[in-house]
């Protein structure tokens, strides 16, 4: 399906079919990454299991730290289509890869049946959501049309978390959600990839709408923070074997926070592209480990389950944060020059996740207090790093 989506935008006449395209690949996407994730948590055993992640994550990243130059030379070159003919070819390699060495996997205990309705729900308001902080600054926040939208996202949601608490077999069992560590590693790691988003939006208007550059030499810019972030998958398997998870989460939070205010106080290029990879390698070790951690804080019976739920919190939130980013800079920047607005945003987010990062070892710390989890003076290996969880 990425595949087939990959080759519809390049084939695209227009906007319409272009934006039909792209929906069959974020749906071709969001099969394969929680699927990957389990496989390898339930392929590999669990002393390589980490390095395995980890090391899946590097190579993943590498594409990230790509992007941006590559896709900057084939926008001035060949032309932008040629983006999507190259994911054709490796999409086609990456699925013979897979019919060829991954070996098949399921829990033949597990219920065949979909919970149509709580799917339906959480689509209905995830979209209502996004769509009510996308539009809001155009719409009017207080018009009847935006207050109509975040009514159907509130009342939607409401009906979700209801329909899974009934449902035989729910979409989403909410007991999940009673292990204190993953809920601890899943917010820390939806802020950090609302902030690599953010981050990386901000940082493509200032270099190319502020300081002029062409998508080829802010591509180039780019690399520095991206290909921190390739590293970050490697990093984040080997601080495991020496820290519990959401220690890790809480350093990459206390990174990116850091990166993210002061990117905002600076703006010669000597200090510039070391703050942005510092920033890069804060975020990127963020959302990457989160994917990790989260195998590493629940059963492998439910690894697939967990890496689900992460992926639709690190995909809607930040849909949601760049939404609401550009409205935000709409609304400022008619009263104080575009860059100012840029660091405003990079400011608050910064605080935001530094704050987050705090409130993670905090809780982290009274948990450890009352004997629930280990503490960090335990050595990671004694267990493999497992942080175990609160609640069935």
């Amino acid at each position: 399906m990425f595949a087939a989506g990959s080759v519809g935008c390049a084939l695209a006449p227009g906007l319409g079919l272009l934006v039909v395209a792209r929906i069959a690949q974020g749906v071709g996407a969001a099969f394969v990454f929680p699927v990957s994730v389990a496989v390898i948590t339930n392929t590999f055993p669990e002393e390589t299991r980490v390095r395995a992640l980890g090391a899946v994550f590097g190579v993943a990243n590498i594409g990230t730290a790509l992007g941006p130059f590559v896709g900057g030379g084939f926008t001035e070159g060949p032309g932008w289509r040629w983006i999507f003919w190259l994911m054709a070819p490796l999409s086609l390699v990456s699925l013979l890869a897979a019919l060829v060495y991954v070996p098949d996997s399921r829990d033949t205990s597990a219920p065949r049946e979909l919970d149509l309705a709580g799917c339906f729900l959480i689509v209905c308001s995830l979209a209502a959501l996004t769509l009510a902080v996308e539009r809001g600054d155009a719409w009017g926040w207080a018009s009847a049309r935006t207050l109509a939208f975040f009514a159907v996202a509130v009342v939607a949601g409401g009906l979700f978390l209801v329909r899974e608490r009934l449902a035989r077999h729910p979409l989403v069992d909410l007991r999940l959600f009673r292990n204190v560590p993953y809920v601890l590693v899943t917010g820390m790691g939806s802020l950090s990839n609302m902030g690599y988003g953010v981050t990386v939006f901000l940082a493509t208007l200032y270099l190319q709408g502020v300081r002029g550059l062409s998508p080829l030499l802010a591509g180039t810019v780019f690399l520095a923070p991206a290909l921190l972030v390739a590293v970050s998958g490697p990093l984040g398997a080997r601080l495991a074997r020496h820290m519990r998870p959401t220690a890790v989460m809480a350093l990459a939070g206390a990174v990116a926070g850091t990166g993210m205010y002061a990117l905002a106080q600076v703006s010669a290029w000597w200090l510039y592209v070391p703050v942005f990879a510092w920033c890069g390698l804060g975020l990127g070790l963020g959302w990457t480990f989160s994917s990790v951690a989260t195998q590493q804080v629940v059963a492998p019976a439910r690894a697939g389950e967990a890496s689900g739920v992460l992926l639709t919190f690190l995909v809607t939130l930040g849909a949601i944060a760049l939404a609401g980013t550009a409205a935000a800079i709409s609304a400022m920047t008619p009263e104080r020059p575009p860059e100012e607005a840029y660091d405003a945003i990079l400011r608050l987010g910064g605080v935001v996740i530094l704050a987050t990062a705090v409130v993670v070892m905090a809780v982290r710390h009274r948990l450890v207090v009352l004997g629930r989890i280990p503490p960090l003076s335990m050595r990671a290996g004694d267990d493999a790093g497992r942080e175990p969880g609160l609640g069935p």
